[in-house]
Parts: structure tokens; sequence; C-alpha cells
């Protein structure tokens, strides 16, 4: 489960795509950049059981952004 999850636009003022994203998986923070396609560039490392994490991922970025 992934813990204390935010996201912020990439692009500030603008309607593009594109959001800043964080969170804790396992005691230990991730981030990256999460495109309109799904995609995710992570900042740091590749968190483990990466496609569970993006299941979850996406799912949060649907409840909060587009709807």
């Amino acid at each position: 489960m992934l813990q204390h999850f935010s996201y912020k636009k990439m692009f500030e003022g603008s309607d593009l795509p594109g959001w800043t994203i964080s969170f804790y998986y396992q005691n230990k923070q991730y981030a990256g950049d999460y495109y309109k396609d799904g995609s995710v560039k992570w900042k740091n490392d590749t968190p483990p059981n990466e496609t569970d994490v993006l299941k979850m991922v996406h799912d949060l970025m649907t409840f909060h952004v587009y709807e």
C-alpha cells in the first residue's frame, strides 16, 4: 500500500498534462514524473514490484486528477 501520496502539476499555470508524484512504499520514499499516458519516470530508485506500484499510482491519479 502507498502512503502519503502527493502530486502536483509539472507545469504550473498551464493545461499541459504531467504531474510530479511522491509517496512512501515499504517505508521508503519514491518520487517520479507521471505522464498523461500513465508512464512514470522515477527520480530516485525504482520501487520493488513496480507493476503493482504503477497500478496503485494509476488508480490514485484517476481518482484525484481525472475525476
